[in-house]
């Protein structure tokens, strides 16, 4: 199993940035799915997740979650940023049983290596 994020970068307060996550190895339509962020000196945390039936939870701030089960991708749309958003930023994914709920709480078994987010104010 492999997951690939890209589209992290640079952008100035207020712009716009869409990660992306290119999942191989596993059934994507099966899993949990999730955004997690750490910025230096602090704890990883959720930013959003998906569940396999499209159910979403833990959406922080101006962050849309989405997925493209044909392409095994997940992605992340993040709108005015701020320089507090600054972060590298993983994607995530947990196999679901169809009676399991979705979370940043999600038993993850698979990891990507992060993207970097940087917003300058």
């Amino acid at each position: 199993v492999q997951l690939v994020e890209s589209g992290g970068g640079s952008v100035q307060a207020g712009g716009s940035l869409r990660l992306s996550c290119a999942a191989s190895g596993l059934t994507f339509s099966n899993y949990c799915l999730a955004w997690f962020h750490q910025a230096p000196g602090k704890e990883r945390e959720g930013v959003a997740s998906i569940g396999y039936d499209e159910s979403i939870s833990s959406v922080k701030g101006r962050n849309t979650i989405s997925k493209d089960n044909a392409k095994n991708t997940l992605y992340l749309q993040m709108n005015s940023l701020k320089p507090e958003d600054t972060a590298m930023y993983y994607c995530a994914a947990g196999f679901q049983q169809w009676w399991q709920r979705c979370s940043g709480s999600s038993d993850f078994a698979y990891w990507g290596q992060g993207t970097q987010v940087t917003v300058s104010s």
